[in-house]
C-alpha cells in the first residue's frame, strides 16, 4: 500500500467533498499491485448530489477515476453488479483502504461489501448454462477454419466466454479484460489448476491448444452444445 497515494486521495476527498460521510480507495493501488500507469480508484460517500457521478481527473500528478454515490446508489449498482457476476462496486468498497469515515459508514459499508465478495455470486441458472455452452460452441465451430485478423479476433472473445463458465459455473465472480484473467488467476491459485497460463498460451498459439483448453473447460458441464438448443424470447 502506497501511503503518499492514500494520503493524496484523502486531501482530495477533503477539499472536494467536505460534506463526505466516507471515502474510500480501491483498486491496484489498495490492492498493492500498482503499475506505473494505475490510477487512484476513489468512492465517495454523500447524502445527496452531486451523486450519483463518475469523474476522471489529475489530482497531485495521479489520474483520478472518482465514483460519488449516496448509500442507495450503491446498494443499486452493487444489485447490478451482482446480476452480471462481476463485483465492481463491491470491490471499490470492500477491498480498499477507508480514507474518510465521519459516521461509521465506511467501515460498515467496507465490511458488508467484504463478506458480498466472500459470499461469490448467485449460481447459473439451467438456462444461463446452456447459453454458455452453445455461445462457446459456436465460437469453436467458427474457429474451425479461421486464420490470421479473423482467427485473432474469435479467439480473443473464446478465451473470455470459457473463462466466464469456467468461473460463474463454479460459483465464483467474473469480470472483463484484465480483470478477468485476474479472477482466473486466483481460481488457480485455490484449486491447484493452471487454467489461465493455458487459455493465454492457446490464444497466442496457432495450433489447436485453445480449442483443447476450452473442451477441457465445457467437458464438466456437458461439453458442446449446438443440436436440440433452444432459447425463447420475449414479447415485445
Amino acid at each position: 500500500m502506497d501511503e503518499k497515494a492514500a494520503e493524496t486521495a484523502r486531501r482530495l476527498v477533503v477539499e472536494q467533498f467536505p460534506e463526505a460521510r466516507a471515502a474510500w480507495l480501491g483498486g491496484s493501488v489498495a490492492r498493492g499491485d500498482a503499475s506505473p500507469t494505475s490510477d487512484l480508484d476513489i468512492t465517495v460517500l454523500l447524502d445527496g448530489p452531486p451523486a450519483p457521478l463518475r469523474k476522471s481527473l489529475e489530482y497531485g500528478g495521479w489520474p483520478v477515476e472518482l465514483f460519488v454515490h449516496t448509500e442507495k446508489s450503491i446498494a443499486f449498482y452493487s444489485g447490478k453488479d451482482q446480476q452480471r457476476r462481476q463485483p465492481t462496486m463491491a470491490r471499490l468498497v470492500g477491498e480498499s483502504v477507508v480514507l474518510l469515515d465521519t459516521d461509521g459508514s465506511g467501515a460498515r459499508l467496507q465490511q458488508a461489501y467484504v463478506a458480498e465478495v466472500a459470499a461469490g455470486p448467485a449460481p447459473l441458472s439451467a438456462d444461463e448454462l446452456e447459453l454458455l455452452r452453445y455461445m462457446i460452441t459456436n465460437l469453436l465451430d467458427d474457429l474451425a477454419d479461421a486464420s490470421g485478423n479473423i482467427r485473432t479476433a474469435i479467439c480473443s472473445v473464446l478465451w473470455q466466454d470459457a473463462a466466464r463458465l469456467l468461473l460463474t459455473g463454479a460459483g465464483q465472480w467474473s469480470g472483463t479484460g484484465k480483470g478477468l484473467l485476474r479472477e482466473v488467476m486466483a481460481y488457480d491459485e485455490s484449486h491447484g489448476t493452471d487454467h489461465a497460463t493455458a487459455l493465454m498460451d492457446g490464444v497466442r498459439a496457432e495450433d489447436d491448444r485453445l480449442v483443447e483448453e476450452v473442451d477441457r473447460i465445457l467437458q464438466p458441464y456437458g461439453g458442446r452444445l449446438f443440436s436440440g438448443f433452444e432459447l425463447s424470447g420475449s414479447t415485445p
